[in-house]
């Protein structure tokens, strides 16, 4: 026979993991952030806009305009078939520059416009501190993976 000791202990161990699978999956859905290139996005149904995700691509030459007196900032993002404008308000990352990798977060609108209230910078496998290059220490690039790289 079980004891009501070891029928209590049973119990507590069993809504601990319901409680806690419910707050894994029960709100996992709503904090899901989709990832799209600016070829998904250009061709989203009407019923996306306005719903949050990210959107991955390179920030186009010669494109990035600076509001002055503001913290607003307006470029394109290009997955090479495709150029959305992207609006961001804030301060962006260090690495933020036109002709490299970034990842936006925000969403589309009907306005055909990117509003993004984050931006994360693409920076190179080939990390190294300042004070190093200054130094003129040099790593061997040869062998390592690149992300980005397609074959």
């Amino acid at each position: 026979m079980i004891s009501k000791k070891t029928m209590g202990i049973a119990g507590s161990i069993a809504v601990v993991v319901l409680g806690l699978g419910y707050l894994a999956l029960g709100n996992f859905g709503e904090n899901l952030v989709y990832f799209v290139t600016p070829s998904e996005v250009v061709v989203l149904e009407s019923d996306r806009y306005g719903k949050k995700m990210r959107v991955a691509g390179m920030v186009v030459e010669s494109s990035m305009e600076v509001i002055p007196e503001t913290l607003k900032i307006r470029f394109d993002l290009t997955d090479g078939a495709e150029t959305i404008p992207v609006a961001f308000e804030g301060i962006p990352p260090d690495l933020f520059k036109e002709g490299k990798g970034a990842v936006v977060e925000g969403y589309w609108d009907n306005d055909g416009i990117f509003h993004s209230h984050m931006i994360m910078a693409k920076h190179e496998e080939d990390y190294m501190p300042l004070e190093m290059k200054k130094a003129g220490v040099a790593f061997e690039t040869k062998g390592l993976i690149k992300t980005l790289k397609v074959n």
